[in-house]
């Protein structure tokens, strides 16, 4: 199970947006916007909620569920060691603007 705040506090974790995060999981960017929505545990399609999980965890991201091992107990999110950046599909990154673009911006 997750909840709204882990999928949120994971995506801080891994430092991307909600449309990396529905390529990662292979899910549509609504997906992740309603799961972000939910208030509490992310209730939806199974299948969904296993791709994030999933993905989350190939990430790099532990979910830490009450009872886990946790000082304080309670829900929450932490970043395994040694992570590698997550493998994006299909991203299109911005071209870097040339200076002739800038100019001409002015």
């Amino acid at each position: 199970m997750i909840t709204a705040n882990q999928l949120r506090a994971a995506r801080a974790l891994l430092n991307i947006d909600q449309r990396q995060t529905a390529n990662l999981a292979n899910l549509s960017v609504p997906t992740i916007q309603r799961m972000e929505a939910s208030d509490g545990v992310i209730r939806g399609n199974v299948d969904s909620l296993m791709k994030l999980v999933s993905a989350l965890e190939n990430a790099g991201i532990e979910l830490i569920n009450p009872g886990g091992q946790s000082l304080t107990g309670g829900r929450g999110v932490r970043l395994r060691e040694h992570v590698t950046k997550p493998k994006m599909k299909n991203i299109k990154q911005p071209k870097p603007a040339s200076s002739r673009t800038l100019e001409r911006a002015r």
